[in-house]
């Protein structure tokens, strides 16, 4: 093993460069899934029935075919119908961000119902808004309240990216396994680009608990 990490010393390097890659993904998916997501887990709660509708409909179809088909459908496929070419970074932004809505929505959903109804009522008694109780009152607790489930999704994301190696984006898995495929070395590579999994996952985990720390002040 050790000869073999002497063999691909000069490559790590370039692994490693698959971080940013990787983490531009994650990042961007996150922020566009997390208010996707916000937007339609108010759609979920809301008085309209075709919105509510609307609203299950898009969770079942995200939640219910691997996000794999969803990354191939709209790297290829809709191309294919629409007769426009797509990058693989748009492409998985894309598939990811509307994957993490799915399950962003639902999560928040669930932190809107843990909150005490009757901070609702009281608020609603003072004259408030629809959307200062929810903006001011019960949004902030609900995200609290699903720190750790939000966490976890993102955790989720930044190891499902690893899935537009697959389309040919150089992401950190990409790399790894060019490395391999050139030096006919397979376990020194992955080992190195599960090192820096392990460590972003570690990393945003620590995050996390520093913000959850913060709220719960």
């Amino acid at each position: 093993m050790f000869d073999g990490f002497r063999q691909i010393y000069s490559e790590i390097p370039y692994i490693l460069s698959g971080v940013g890659v990787t983490l531009s993904y994650a990042v961007i998916a996150v922020i566009f899934g997390f208010w996707s997501g916000t937007l339609l887990a108010v759609i979920k709660i809301s008085n309209s029935c075709i919105l509510r509708s609307f609203g299950s409909f898009y969770t079942s179809i995200f939640r219910g075919t691997p996000l794999l088909l969803q990354l191939f459908i709209i790297y290829f496929a809709i191309p294919q119908i629409l007769g426009i070419g797509i990058s693989a970074f748009m492409a998985g932004i894309v598939a990811f961000s509307l994957n993490s809505a799915a399950y962003v929505s639902e999560i928040i959903r669930a932190g809107i119902g843990s909150v005490d109804r009757g901070q609702y009522e009281v608020a609603k008694v003072l004259g408030c808004s629809r959307l200062q109780i929810m903006g001011d009152i019960i949004f902030p607790q609900a995200i609290r309240n699903v720190l750790p489930s939000l966490v976890n999704e993102t955790i989720d994301l930044l190891k499902e990216s690893a899935l537009v190696s697959i389309i040919g984006e150089a992401d950190l898995l990409r790399r790894a396994n060019i490395v391999a495929s050139e030096h006919y070395l397979y376990l020194e590579p992955l080992l190195v680009a599960g090192a820096c999994y392990y460590t972003l996952v570690m990393i945003l985990g620590i995050f996390a608990k520093l913000i959850e720390k913060k709220l719960s002040c």
